[in-house]
């Protein structure tokens, strides 16, 4: 479902289990405590999300929706593979270091083996849409001429998207930012 057609209320729900799901992981979001966080009742919540696992898929199709528009295209001509990364690098210094938040999918992707079927497999389908969007960002013709060589050169898109994620997890963990500043200068080479 897209973001468009999730409004009013039931975006409220949306945020409030996003914001629940980051924190505390999927058992984090009880019907009962979204009901409380937006100010209605629980059987409202169900109303706009029948099953838990349609709330779960929900938040996180519209979180990858999020994802792919903050990143935008990978292969702009006009850009630099250096610049495609750095905003990559950027949305993830976002969430963790202005926000202290850990990437949705990363949390619940710890937990996919015990996600309801529908919720598993969203978040693999954000993986695999950031790994491609990824891998083509690193691939596509880059703006400006060629340089000693580019950023992250020889590093694959699963190499790049897992240091982003556990860079992450560590500078939220150990509340040390510059664990996932170093990761972020290593991967654009200086830039």
């Amino acid at each position: 479902m897209t973001t468009d057609a999730r409004a009013g209320k039931a975006a409220e729900i949306l945020d409030a289990a996003e914001l629940r799901m980051r924190r505390g992981g999927y058992d984090a979001a009880s019907f009962r405590d979204l009901a409380a966080d937006v100010g209605i009742k629980s059987a409202s919540v169900h109303y706009h999300f029948p099953q838990k696992a349609d709330l779960g898929e929900a938040v996180v199709e519209r979180y990858a929706e999020r994802m792919q528009a903050a990143l935008g295209r990978p292969d702009d001509p006009a850009e630099s593979v250096g610049q495609r990364l750095s905003r990559l690098c950027d949305v993830y210094r976002h969430a963790a270091i202005d926000k202290g938040l850990i990437c949705l999918c990363c949390v619940l992707g710890s937990q996919s083996l015990e996600l309801p079927a529908p919720v598993a497999e969203a978040v693999g389908r954000f993986f695999d849409g950031l790994l491609r969007w990824t891998a083509a960002a690193l691939a596509a013709p880059a703006a400006g001429p060629p340089s000693a060589g580019p950023p992250a050169a020889g590093r694959s898109a699963a190499d790049i998207v897992g240091s982003l994620q556990g860079a992450m997890v560590l500078a939220i963990a150990t509340r040390r930012p510059a664990l996932f500043e170093e990761t972020r200068t290593r991967l654009l080479g200086g830039a």
